[in-house]
């Protein structure tokens, strides 16, 4: 049974307070003279151990009645103890229940150990981007539709729901980015050509329509569409966006000059002079920004370290390669975790060429053409078309390694991974990837942690385990129909962690019950929505709370 749809059916209560009672109630008479409980402990109704269910209790507190020695004591003790107990469970119930009942239509996604999750909504169009505004309502890039707000209802850990959801800004052009200034009263959005900002008022939930100014331009291009969006801590004038390419093997990526597959900062602090006279502004020229990266073929997902100001980016790479002539795209080339330096220009990667669409990085290094010394993370050249469709190698492996910036991290191919999110002290990282469409076992639909110290991951670049899932689907051969496939990642004020599920049009609550949040050595619950947690209200009481309560009541019979 799912912790959301979790039962309040009052004989199923009365059963376990009896239940409890009765085991109290049976070491108080063992206490008090055990020759009163014949070996070993049984009677008509059957042995006198733990059980479960009111009508079993009932049963075998009725065979007691002809030990009429034992009946008085026991009958007293089980009283006391039925009510204490029945006290107990009455108040676990009301503190583990939420009035949210929200369940998914398909398996219940697994939680790692630690973790608990809740569904919060589910009546999105396509929820994309999110951010929390200073109010603590939920900002959603409802692609298609525009910018949507939620208003929540916060019963503590993870028992929110949606009290009212509110259009702000209708705009079918907005698809993903979202980004909300430090004070709040700024937001940003963006569309497949653009980067708008309007003045928001989070405290009366609206957006003035009127405020709208376009901040950067000239974007456009067919494939790749979502410009994501970052406003840097360390650097609050600082806008990144970033751009992908036009298709699966974008040729004039290799232009840094057509601005596709790239990642650039813009200070939004004071745009442009328009030319005119005055104090008329115009936007940026998209190519007119910070270069931070090229050669990155859809780098969806950007994240500034909270303690070192570093910039980091997940790269989905690209689908259906072939080298020396051979299909290796089921398990190559891997998604990537690039770094590209800080915002003060202090790093060598800033600016740097990653590879695409010349050079890639290996995942997996099994039955692969022409391994040579590669290992995973290592670049490699794969087979391009010219222009007479003849199969030509423009670059070698040593110049991959030697000529472009490396990734990070490499994940298995085909993951998609859409954001990343650093927790507030930057000792993990966390990404949401989408899943696979052109593999024939899927892979992703996930939401994993990564471990960082001193800025960078704990994992070396040949990692294959260096995210660890924290919510996963229950069954990916049903993926992608029937399951989540998260987006855009959000924290609140409170430390949990929120996502987006676009092809199911859902926005979901996580959070953390332990000091280590990052999933590790941690088997994964039964699927129940909210997993294990208090705060999905899956437990009673702490056993150390019972057994309290016991040995007072004990300790009052003895006496």
């Amino acid at each position: 049974m799912s912790a959301t749809q979790k039962s309040h059916d009052p004989l199923a209560r009365l059963g376990l307070a009896c239940d409890i009672a009765f085991d109290i109630a049976l070491h108080i008479v063992l206490r008090h003279d055990p020759a009163l409980i014949p070996s070993p402990h049984s009677s008509s109704a059957g042995t006198l151990t733990p059980f479960s269910g009111s009508l079993a209790c009932a049963a075998v507190m009725a065979s007691l009645r002809p030990l009429h020695t034992l009946s008085s004591v026991l009958a007293t003790a089980f009283t006391a103890a039925l009510a204490t107990s029945a006290l107990l469970v009455s108040a676990a119930d009301d503190s583990s229940s939420c009035s949210n009942d929200l369940s998914v239509a398909y398996d219940e996604p697994v939680a790692a150990d630690g973790w608990s999750y809740r569904l919060v909504s589910n009546d999105l169009e396509r929820p994309r981007g999110i951010v929390f505004d200073t109010e603590g309502a939920l900002l959603v890039v409802d692609s298609g539709v525009g910018i949507v707000h939620l208003s929540l209802q916060d019963d503590g850990e993870t028992c929110l729901q949606v009290k009212t959801k509110k259009t702000l800004l209708e705009n079918t052009d907005l698809n993903h980015g979202i980004a909300l200034s430090q004070d709040g009263r700024t937001l940003y959005a963006s569309s497949a050509n653009s980067v708008y900002s309007w003045t928001y008022d989070a405290a009366e939930a609206s957006l003035s329509a009127s405020s709208a100014r376009t901040l950067v331009t000239n974007m456009s291009n067919s494939g790749h569409v979502t410009r994501t969006l970052l406003l840097s801590r360390k650097h609050p004038e600082m806008l990144l966006v970033s751009r992908g390419s036009q298709g699966n093997d974008d040729t004039d990526a290799t232009d840094r000059s057509s601005g596709r597959s790239q990642l650039r900062a813009f200070n939004i602090s004071s745009l442009p002079a328009d030319g005119s006279d005055g104090d008329a502004e115009a936007p940026y020229d998209f190519l007119n920004g910070t270069l931070l990266g090229w050669g990155l073929r859809n780098s969806v997902g950007v994240a500034e370290h909270p303690a070192t100001g570093g910039i980091w980016s997940v790269e989905n790479s690209v689908d259906n390669l072939e080298r020396h002539g051979e299909d290796i795209h089921t398990d190559n080339p891997g998604e990537e975790l690039n770094f590209h330096g800080y915002l003060n220009g202090s790093s060598e990667e800033q600016g740097g060429n990653y590879g695409y669409p010349l050079c890639y990085a290996i995942w997996s290094t099994d039955d692969f053409p022409g391994l040579g010394d590669l290992d995973t993370g290592d670049q490699f050249s794969a087979d391009q078309l010219d222009d007479d469709d003849d199969v030509v190698t423009i670059q070698n492996d040593d110049e991959c390694n030697t000529d472009y910036v490396p990734p990070v991290l490499a994940f298995q191919a085909h993951t998609a991974p859409l954001d990343i999110k650093f927790n507030e002290d930057g000792t993990s990282a966390y990404v949401s990837f989408h899943g696979s469409w052109n593999r024939d076992d899927p892979v992703g639909y996930v939401i994993s942690s990564i471990s960082f110290k001193d800025g960078h991951p704990v994992e070396p670049s040949n990692s294959m385990d260096a995210a660890t899932p924290i919510l996963s689907n229950a069954d990916l051969s049903k993926c992608p129909d029937e399951c989540f496939r998260p987006v855009g990642l959000a924290w609140d004020s409170k430390d949990r962690l929120w996502f987006s599920s676009d092809s199911t049009g859902e926005i979901f609550v996580l959070s953390s019950s332990s000091d280590d949040s990052s999933g590790e050595d941690a088997d994964s619950d039964e699927g129940e929505s909210g997993s294990d947690d208090d705060s999905a209200g899956s437990q009673f009481f702490p056993p150390a709370v019972i057994v309290t309560f016991a040995a007072i009541v004990m300790g009052f019979f003895l006496a």
